[in-house]
């Protein structure tokens, strides 16, 4: 092998900029497809009623446009220009507001008034501490109006998959692409790694994400310190029944009433 490159760079974006929000609805062409996004917009479209929505790391606007083409009024919060941009580019992704900063923190245009703020794919895992996630619960039920409510899309942590002594679990294998989870089941930190290998030039590349994971249990105790209450789990956005056995939730906290 020639060469070996780690990415990517320190990047104001952060993990998402702009080598990498280039190709980023090729890569996840399979969450764009209908069967995957429609049950996600009908579900988030019967909690929103009238509006207006906040989605925090709208990205692309891969769920965003097709919640705003229902006349739902959708605004976002993403740390990534570069993403922000692509959805700028959309059609309808102009008349969309997005505010540039770091979801745990940042305040939207609107703040207090909305009926729905949402995380989905995984993103609440982008936060790598448990400070930060308690405080993108506190922002979220500050910017909600009361009776709001807050949903949360995440995997349930596959630790069953680790065998006793090992860190990695290994998610993808083939001659030019191995890719592994590593775990920290102290800290609760993960990262996903990729390494790439150039078949024509033999040249590999190794990008690694950082995440952590979070339980089911544990969000709902985030969602008390926030001062919002459970209202719904389910295993998918079609509702299906949690059980032991889910591998992801789709969960609502709901802010009191005035």
């Amino acid at each position: 092998m020639a060469d070996v490159t780690a990415g990517p760079p320190a990047d104001p974006d952060g993990y998402f900029p702009e080598s990498v929000a280039v190709g980023y609805d090729r890569s996840s062409a399979r969450m764009f497809t209908p069967e995957a996004l429609d049950p996600t917009v009908d579900f988030l479209a019967e909690l929103t009623g009238e509006g207006p929505a906040l989605e925090f790391g709208i990205g692309t606007g891969r769920v965003a446009l097709p919640l705003a083409a229902r006349g739902i009024d959708v605004h976002g919060i993403d740390l990534s220009r570069a993403m922000v941009a692509r959805l700028k580019e959309k059609p309808g992704g102009d008349r969309i507001p997005v505010t540039i900063g770091d979801f745990a923190t940042a305040e939207a245009e609107g703040a207090g008034g909305f009926t729905l703020a949402y995380l989905v794919f995984n993103t609440i895992n982008n936060l790598t501490t448990q400070d930060a996630q308690v405080e993108c619960f506190r922002n979220a039920a500050a910017q909600l109006a009361p009776g709001g409510t807050f949903v949360v899309e995440v995997g349930v942590p596959e630790l069953r998959l680790l065998p006793y002594g090992q860190q990695a679990v290994p998610f993808h294998v083939s001659d030019t692409r191995w890719a592994f989870d590593r775990y920290d089941v102290v800290t609760q930190a993960m990262s996903s790694n990729y390494f790439d290998v150039d078949p024509e030039t033999g040249q590999g590349s190794l990008w690694s994400v950082p995440f952590r994971y979070v339980w089911p249990s544990e969000l709902d105790l985030m969602a008390r310190i926030a001062g919002l209450r459970p209202r719904e789990r389910w295993a998918g956005w079609g509702r299906e029944p949690f059980t032991a056995d889910s591998r992801s939730h789709v969960s609502v906290w709901e802010k009191a009433s005035a």
